[in-house]
């Protein structure tokens, strides 16, 4: 970076990943082939490109700063596998990179300032990648990857689309410039169809969210605001789905969400 001139960019959340054994936990979690196609989101100075262009057979390195766009292209003019955009990878939709009818998985350090919405970008679209390998900030994976007890919005809205695992942890001096927080690499094995049968993923999402509203509450209680139910309606509609009108939002399983939408599907 000295030698080319550059900074860290704090409003792109720009943290370059400096550690090898981090990149090689990235590289096994990913469990590339050569038949692989893999979009890498946030390419930066492309330490981690290079090891992808090792091990699959197309490289897809995004990147949206153009500084580090010009840096990568210099330093990787020497392998032919890799292909760089200079773009904002919330803007393009992966058709616009992949084919509709070709597998692809999404490998990355995220910036943490995007992080989950460029999860929630590659898990609604279509087509949707394979698998996801992440560098994440610590809580926000591990709340990613929560089970019931523990678990909150985002946990769900993961969850819906993918089985989420924790691969390994990454210390602040994993990186440069150190961030304040410590990461963690997330593996998300995203299903052929989503993890609950709904008819409407919106109206579901609108259902979490109101048992959410007010998770320190009682379910019953927490839906009833969230939704502009009656308590005493909620109360019977989750008893008949088997579901204890006293519990917390927290502590439901996916498929209980399957449950409790179904419940209020006639409500919506």
């Amino acid at each position: 970076m000295r030698r080319l001139d550059l900074r860290a960019k704090k409003g792109l959340g720009q943290h370059f990943l400096v550690d090898h054994r981090a990149l090689n936990k990235i590289i096994a979690a990913a469990g590339l082939t050569p038949s692989d196609t893999v979009i890498e989101v946030g390419a930066g100075l492309g330490t981690l490109t290079r090891e992808l262009a090792k091990k699959a057979g197309r490289v897809i390195a995004v990147e949206v700063d153009a500084r580090m766009v010009e840096a990568l292209s210099a330093s990787l003019a020497d392998v032919s596998n890799v292909e760089i955009v200079n773009a904002d990878i919330l803007t393009f939709s992966p058709q616009s990179l992949v084919s509709i009818t070709s597998p692809y998985k999404v490998v990355g350090a995220l910036p943490y300032n995007i992080g989950t919405a460029v999860l929630r970008h590659f898990l609604e679209a279509r087509p949707q990648p394979l698998l996801m390998v992440v560098v994440l900030q610590k809580e926000v994976a591990q709340t990613i990857a929560a089970e019931p007890g523990d678990m909150g919005i985002l946990s769900v809205s993961v969850q819906f689309y993918g089985k989420p695992t924790i691969a390994g942890y990454i210390p602040s001096r994993g990186f440069y410039p150190l961030p304040k927080v410590e990461s963690a690499i997330l593996r998300i094995e995203v299903y052929d169809q989503p993890g609950v049968e709904v008819a409407d993923e919106a109206a579901f999402f609108r259902v979490v969210r109101g048992g959410f509203a007010a998770p320190r509450k009682q379910l019953r209680n927490s839906l009833a605001q969230g939704l502009g139910v009656a308590p005493s309606d909620v109360n019977a509609l989750l008893l008949e789905v088997g579901i204890d009108p006293q519990r917390r939002a927290q502590t439901l399983s996916l498929d209980e969400w399957g449950k409790v939408y179904r419940a209020f599907a006639d409500k919506l």
